[in-house]
């Protein structure tokens, strides 16, 4: 069983891990957001972190990299992975996969800490949408961003943003019509 870390630090704002604590995960791939335009997104908004994720999910958002999620196989491959443990090592309670980045929000459960379920999540979808896709190398980018949900009404909050991700990207005009997210399955 795999003890949680409680507050640590990732060499950024520091982040907690323990059971039971709902969350908020974004990661992308590899691609997506190239070094250069995240030391750029980080030297405009050195002491703002709400503005830096802001502005980090409008750069994705825009669609920048080869979005291997766009292709449906690709996408259904991730979100299947997102529900493969669902009720067993976590609780979904939200999620979308976009084109070149996916949002989650899961609850946390006891003996499987939140750097293991991504670290499941991205190794296994890894290898097998290399295999699909023929290519090699690093598929996702190595880190995440995550954030735990304060109270009621920041997980509506949450919810809704996740949900609504694909409208706001202008890829579909109801959140319900994109088969790749939780909007789409309730």
């Amino acid at each position: 069983m795999t003890e949680p870390k409680g507050w640590h630090s990732r060499g950024y704002p520091p982040h907690l891990d323990q059971p039971g604590l709902v969350q908020f995960v974004t990661f992308h791939l590899g691609d997506s957001l190239p070094a250069a335009a995240l030391r750029w997104i980080c030297a405009e908004t050195p002491d703002d972190d709400a503005e830096r994720y802001r502005r980090i999910e409008r750069y994705l958002d825009a669609g920048h990299g080869a979005c291997w999620l766009r292709r449906p196989e690709i996408a259904t491959l991730v979100q299947n992975a997102l529900l493969h443990f669902d009720g067993t090592r976590y609780r979904l309670l939200a999620w979308v996969v976009m084109p070149n980045h996916v949002h989650a929000l899961i609850e946390t459960v006891s003996g499987f800490p939140l750097p293991g379920v991504l670290q499941s999540w991205k190794g296994f979808t890894a290898r097998e949408a290399n295999a699909q896709l023929g290519r090699t190398g690093a598929f996702w980018h190595r880190d995440y961003y995550d954030r735990y949900i304060r109270d009621d009404a920041h997980l509506a909050a949450v919810v809704r943003y996740i949900e609504q991700n694909p409208v706001k990207a202008r890829l579909v005009e109801r959140a319900q019509d994109w088969p790749f997210g939780s909007a789409g399955h309730r």
